[in-house]
């Protein structure tokens, strides 16, 4: 008997509705194609433009610059090379250290130049 009334209701509602059109498929590739934009905006640009200063950074390094590295430690730039990823820090009298040019994580002296450069057109 319910099973009855079950079945009853169940064809009741099928009949009721009408058939629905399937959605086309390129409506379901909204979501990923979207998630992938965020994705590319929110971190691989970024990412893209960090490593592009970094390399900046490391090409432009020369003799007498003052530097930090990723450790911490302060130095004057003493000997660059140009054909291995090395260069020799000054970090007091007799104290040399020679590092990767990556490992540097800012240059003291292209940040002044930088801004004795801008200072200079905005005042002129």
């Amino acid at each position: 008997m319910i099973q009855n009334l079950i079945s009853i209701q169940l064809w009741a509602q099928a009949e009721g509705k009408p058939a629905q059109t399937p959605e086309p498929f390129w409506m379901n590739l909204f979501l990923p194609m979207g998630i992938l934009v965020l994705f590319y905006f929110i971190l691989w640009r970024p990412m893209q433009k960090q490593e592009k200063d970094r390399k900046k950074l490391a090409n432009t390094m020369k003799k007498n610059d003052r530097v930090l590295t990723s450790a911490g430690i302060y130095g004057t730039v003493v000997a660059v090379s140009d054909t291995e990823d090395e260069l020799t820090l000054k970090v007091d009298d007799n104290t040399r250290i020679r590092m990767t040019k990556g490992s540097i994580s800012r240059n003291f002296s292209n940040e002044e130049e930088h801004q004795t450069k801008t200072n200079g057109k905005v005042s002129s």
